[in-house]
């Protein structure tokens, strides 16, 4: 079954016991969370490898909804092919990203950033004493961009607590 913060019974019956339920309470998990574990289980009677993600979070923005799973969780999904993640995402009504959890950061912007190519990534100090993670990608920015940049800061915002400035560099300048 995939793994996750709450009990596989939970999972299971549905109904949460009452340490699933202080878990919910205290933020650990969110309704959203126990929707996508819940949509995970029954995936996982059609792609048993799903037995061996370990599920950490979901996170909505626009509409996409990024998964965190472990990296092995990462090659289960990558190896099915963008099968698993569109089922899951006409399971849930949303587009679905699939992000590694933990890592580093340029590993999570990578992924967010898909299929754009990153540059260069830097940290820029601001006069208030906050700071913002500049991403630069290769090329100039286009048109009708495949990747929702309000939603990828949202998204960057929300997971990793990542203020973002993106900027395009590239050929021809």
């Amino acid at each position: 079954m995939v793994k996750t913060i709450l009990d596989n019974f939970c999972v299971k019956s549905g109904i949460l016991c009452s340490r699933c339920e202080e878990k919910l309470r205290k933020g650990q998990v969110t309704d959203l969370d126990v929707r996508v574990i819940r949509t995970l289980t029954e995936l996982e009677k059609e792609n048993p490898p799903l037995q061996d993600v370990t599920f950490h979070k979901a996170v909505e923005a626009g509409d996409i909804m990024a998964v965190l799973v472990d990296r092995k969780g990462m090659d289960t999904f990558l190896t099915a092919g963008a099968k698993l993640a569109k089922t899951l995402g006409d399971r849930v009504g949303k587009r679905v990203r699939i992000l590694s959890y933990g890592g580093d950061e340029r590993d999570f912007l990578e992924e967010l950033f898909t299929p754009f190519a990153i540059l260069t990534i830097n940290t820029v100090w601001l006069p208030d004493g906050s700071r913002e993670t500049k991403v630069i990608l290769t090329g100039r920015r286009p048109r009708r961009s495949p990747v929702d940049f309000e939603v990828v800061k949202k998204l960057a915002r929300e997971l990793k607590g990542l203020t973002l400035r993106i900027e395009f560099e590239g050929y021809g300048y």
